[in-house]
């Protein structure tokens, strides 16, 4: 780092992302991107606003907001898009949380919270998960915090049902909860219909899974039009023109093509269940995951080693090394041919250990 950089940020610990190796073709199941292409109308939109790259775009993304809410149940002014979910987060972070208002999140989670919290300079505690990972409603209630939840969960894939997220938000109504789906489509259920039941809820979502969209970065936020309008101050404080027009575009259609990302999700759910099976009959610990991923262990071999043997061999993992976790991998989903060589790859290895 610079002697310029601020006391401050001398200490931040950024995040980091899943590799994106350049060296040889991988099977890629480190990053939770969709093993299918976007829709041919995504693809025909993006082309459609490449002649016109000269004009900024729509600062209101007015187009893809009208649809957005079409497409959940809300009004124009309770949805804002913005540059990937990161960036709604982001926003949240900003407008919401402070030194007197901090943030509670869990201990095994999305990597990005603590990421944000300290750019920001925002004090918050970590709640440890329960020894099956998944989350104690009870940590969070009438805490009084910001409370930040992953559902379902990233590494775990576990979720809370929305009874449970009500709960945590009736019993906090003087601070925002936010609740990151960007993982829902995959079988878990939403908590948007509680948006207009609650001033206090923040609902964010992405285009980059069940989308097939994770280059465009696309995300949104859903409440109430008063926290929306709060996000919206900070953008235009930011970057007002934060969603370009290709993705915007892209995001309209993807909307349009309903069906082709559901069909996408059944496949990814079914695919999710086989190999579920599969390495539960290797002797594999698995969550039941709801999410386009796995979250997997096992004694015949460890976290980090089954993550290299499994690179050396083409296949590409997600590996943590968070001392709670690192005996585990985080497997994304792919086609059914894909989770046919990776298990018979995994076989090949442990018969090798063996």
């Amino acid at each position: 780092m610079s002697r310029f950089l601020i006391p401050g940020l001398s200490a931040l610990e950024p995040y980091t992302p899943g590799e994106q190796p350049r060296d040889r073709r991988y099977i890629k199941l480190n990053t939770n991107e969709s093993p299918f292409p976007p829709s041919q109308g995504v693809i025909d939109a993006v082309n459609g606003q490449a002649g016109l790259l000269q004009l900024y775009s729509d600062p209101d993304s007015t187009e893809l907001t009208r649809r957005l809410a079409e497409t959940y149940g809300v009004e124009p002014r309770q949805i804002i898009a913005t540059n990937g979910s990161d960036e709604v987060l982001n926003f949240a972070f900003l407008a919401f949380a402070d030194a007197a208002h901090p943030l509670a999140f869990a201990d095994i989670t999305y990597g990005f919270y603590p990421v944000f919290a300290a750019l920001n300079r925002i004090p918050y505690r970590t709640v440890p998960l329960k020894e099956d990972f998944s989350i104690d409603p009870g940590d969070y209630i009438g805490t009084g915090e910001t409370v930040v939840i992953a559902n379902p969960n990233a590494p775990t894939g576990l979720c809370l049902p929305v009874s449970d997220i009500e709960r945590i938000v009736a019993s906090n109504p003087d601070r925002v909860v936010i609740v990151d789906e960007a993982y829902v489509d995959f079988g878990a259920e939403s908590a948007v219909r509680l948006v207009d039941r609650y001033d206090n809820l923040l609902v964010t979502g992405t285009f980059s899974k069940s989308r097939s969209m994770a280059g465009a970065r696309l995300g949104f936020g859903i409440g109430s039009p008063a926290l929306i309008a709060d996000l919206h101050t900070v953008r235009c404080s930011t970057n007002p023109y934060n969603v370009n027009r290709m993705t915007a575009a892209a995001g309209v259609a993807a909307l349009e093509d309903a069906g082709y990302f559901r069909r996408n999700c059944r496949i990814i759910e079914q695919n999710r269940g086989e190999l579920t099976r599969e390495l539960r009959a290797l002797g594999f610990a698995v969550p039941d995951s709801k999410a386009n991923f796995v979250f997997a262990r096992t004694g015949r071999i460890g976290g980090r080693q089954l993550y290299l043997e499994l690179k050396k061999r083409g296949i590409l993992v997600r590996h943590f090394e968070k001392e709670r976790i690192r005996d585990y991998n985080r497997i994304t989903i792919g086609t059914a041919e894909q989770m046919q060589t990776l298990v018979r790859t995994i076989k090949q290895i442990l018969e090798e250990q063996a």
